[in-house]
């Protein structure tokens, strides 16, 4: 579903990403794991468009889209959940999952399975976003990147700051969402053990780079602990 060539970045006089890339499938969790500072965000705003890359090519169901504006790239199928959800505060959790669907004709209902996926938000419609608790804001964003049914699902570390109840109900969902075989999702975190159980595909970044990168179900066997753990 997403092929990633040889991409590079920049900041500045700072190469941030290096010749990076991977692939993620659909169906599959793709987890991408790094202390702070290694490029995780950027490579995830690279591939929704919000920062252009220098040099290499992303590819989404064999479209190249690494010249795409953001809208361009939902239009075709990318949601993203950014880091520190950016969910709109005076805005009803209504009005938040209608942003979801801004590229289609003001008539689209939002689909009845995002409160499936998330009873809470089906209590809360005329609430405003900002009055929600971190972990409610977090289904919401989620929720608010699914309404256009994605067929790349891209999260950076949506468990920062959520409590252990909601981080079990968001894994579920993510967990739910790859066993359908509709999309492919790439997930950033730094919560290990969350990663873990999730994981189809590990990818480890250090410096921009990939460093390491392996099965799901390896990731206690190749060491992947001790890394992150240095």
């Amino acid at each position: 579903m997403l092929k990633v060539s040889g991409i590079n970045q920049y900041y500045g006089g700072s190469h941030i990403l290096r010749n990076l890339g991977f692939e993620a499938k659909l169906g599959e969790v793709t987890v991408v794991l790094g202390r702070n500072g290694v490029g995780k965000t950027t490579l995830l705003k690279s591939l929704m468009g919000v920062v252009l890359v220098k040099t290499g090519s992303i590819q989404l169901d064999g479209q190249n889209i690494t010249r795409d504006m953001p809208y361009e790239r939902v239009r075709k199928g990318v949601g993203y959940v950014p880091q520190g959800r950016e969910i709109f505060g005076r805005l009803t959790v209504e009005e938040n999952l209608r942003m979801g669907l801004a590229y289609k004709p003001g008539s689209t209902p939002i689909p009845p399975e995002l409160f499936e996926l998330f009873p809470v938000l089906n209590q809360m419609t005329n609430r405003r976003g900002g009055d929600l608790s971190g972990g409610q804001q977090q289904q919401l964003a989620i929720a608010r990147a699914l309404a256009a049914r994605p067929k790349l699902l891209i999260l950076d570390e949506p468990t920062e700051g959520i409590q252990p109840s909601i981080i079990k109900d968001i894994g579920r969902v993510i967990r739910m969402l790859a066993d359908r075989k509709t999309m492919a999702i790439v997930l950033v975190e730094q919560y290990y053990d969350f990663a873990a159980e999730l994981a189809d595909q590990y990818l480890v970044m250090e410096r921009g780079e990939i460093v390491q990168s392996g099965r799901g179900e390896q990731m206690e066997t190749d060491g992947v602990r001790r890394r992150m753990s240095i």
